[in-house]
């Protein structure tokens, strides 16, 4: 049976784990080397797209924070068009495409438009960001569950619909994405909700980059730092009963 995604017409969308090509599943790669045409992300960029091949057509689609990016209904109509032509494409994105990257809008119209798909998963940056600290992001009998959460709305502001006691649960781990502008907001309904400032927190800055920061602090501590200014580079905050290295704590 023939691979679909070899087909002119059809569109792979690929995660590209948090920016270390290292970490790039062996389907991603390949998929980037088929392809006629990829539509990157900002953060999917640099030695990822060292993968593609020389004649390929890379177009830059933005999506940073704070930073000019196209529309969402623009990457859209990249796709449908291009997979229109008979091309095969290529939308890489950052960490795993699910995990808010505005996959669904782009599935949505991909339907819509009857262009035949598929999804490549990949490293998320809250598993890149734990196993660089060297630690679990579960724990046996303190830490049970995981929740993914993001810090910022369309606005980019802290959501309103937050569900406090679960972000304030003292046995969770907490990964925010998008959440360093509203992190020392969000610290104080966390601590107003019972969790204790001196719950242990991580700031990932750069996961997977040459630039990788990460800094061991409290929920109190990171609300500090973040009052100071968010950092230039993107970030992820991991707070709850984390298990920091030996070495480290």
């Amino acid at each position: 049976m023939s691979d679909p995604a070899l087909r002119p017409g059809f569109v792979s969308l690929v995660s590209a784990g948090p920016g270390d090509p290292d970490l790039l599943t062996l389907k991603a790669a390949r998929r980037l080397a088929e392809a006629d045409v990829v539509l990157f992300d900002d953060l999917a960029s640099g030695p990822v797209l060292d993968h593609a091949a020389p004649e390929a057509e890379l177009i830059a689609v933005g999506k940073r924070a704070g930073r000019p990016s196209a529309r969402q209904e623009v990457v859209n109509e990249l796709l449908v068009s291009h997979a229109r032509a008979g091309r095969r494409v290529v939308r890489l994105k950052s960490g795993d495409a699910g995990i808010f990257g505005r996959l669904e809008e782009e599935l949505v119209a991909l339907t819509r438009a009857a262009i035949p798909f598929e999804i490549v998963p990949g490293v998320s940056s809250a598993s890149a960001a734990a196993a660089a600290m060297g630690m679990p992001l579960t724990r046996r009998l303190t830490a049970r569950r995981v929740q993914f959460v993001t810090g910022a709305d369309v606005t980019g502001q802290l959501p309103q619909d937050i569900n406090w006691a679960a972000l304030a649960d003292p046995s969770v781990t907490t990964v925010v994405f998008m959440g360093q502008r509203s992190f020392p907001k969000l610290a104080e309904g966390l601590v107003a909700h019972g969790l204790p400032g001196t719950t242990p927190a991580l700031f990932a800055e750069a996961v997977g980059h040459p630039t990788q920061r990460l800094v061991q602090t409290t929920v109190d501590g990171l609300a500090r730092m973040m009052r100071e200014g968010p950092a230039s580079q993107p970030g992820l905050i991991l707070y709850g009963p984390l298990a920091f290295p030996p070495h480290l704590g």
